[in-house]
């Protein structure tokens, strides 16, 4: 990945798959010491405010990881439009995913989805052309972005599932610092980097600001030159 030029006119590195799995790991983390003290039913509990289950949560976002792939990886990504795999949804208002785990092998199995579609989304992000270009329909991005995209799905996911579980989850500012500044352009920069992600995925409040009731990211590429903010 190229470097990126901060509001202080020094160099830091961009996001790589050295960070995505970072992310993945702290996750699988704490959802398997979350799986060691709760129940299957458990797991059937809504994830924090969503209408998804703990469980539909975790295939939600292996699912995410496995599209970013697949989106990233083709030779010649179609610009307009996603890669058609057939998605399905299991049951009316729950997510509508390509991948899912098969339930029998408990949240062990569902753990191991989680940490194969991140692994190949890294492995993907480590190996494309850094000119390779991809559709999102917040945008065509880069392999960077996918990348980012990736850990902001990890880490609010797992925030979801683990407020579900009610297990803490508080990853480390530095990797929320680098994907606000990489995909929320217009988050503040002054204000502590997890619950400004939280806010600004419409998750948290935030002192001195609304609270969000829409929310999207910004994945286009850098241009060249410009500046971005790296506050953590």
């Amino acid at each position: 990945m190229t470097a990126m030029t901060t509001t202080s006119g020094l160099t830091a590195p961009g996001i790589t798959a050295d960070d995505l799995q970072h992310a993945v790991r702290l996750s699988l983390t704490t959802l398997r010491g979350a799986a060691a003290t709760t129940t299957a039913a458990d797991w059937r509990r809504p994830a924090a405010t969503l209408t998804w289950s703990c469980w539909e949560t975790v295939e939600h976002l292996a699912d995410d990881l496995f599209a970013y792939a697949a989106q990233l990886g083709l030779d010649a990504p179609a610009l307009g439009t996603e890669v058609p795999f057939l998605v399905e949804r299991r049951r009316e208002g729950g997510p509508a995913n390509v991948t899912y785990a098969d339930p029998g092998s408990g949240t062990t199995g569902l753990l191991q989805v989680l940490e194969s579609c991140g692994a190949m989304l890294a492995a993907v992000v480590r190996t494309v052309p850094a000119d390779r270009r991809a559709y999102h329909c917040f945008g065509l991005s880069d392999a960077e972005g996918f990348a980012a995209m990736g850990m902001v799905e990890t880490l609010v996911h797992t925030h979801d599932v683990a407020a579900g579980l009610g297990v803490p989850f508080h990853p480390p500012a530095g990797l929320c610092g680098q994907v606000l500044a990489r995909l929320f352009p217009d988050a503040p920069t002054d204000t502590d980097r997890w619950p400004t992600l939280l806010w600004a995925t419409g998750r948290g409040e935030l002192p001195g600001h609304e609270r969000r009731t829409a929310w999207r990211w910004f994945a286009a590429p850098r241009e060249p030159g410009a500046a971005h903010d790296t506050t953590v």
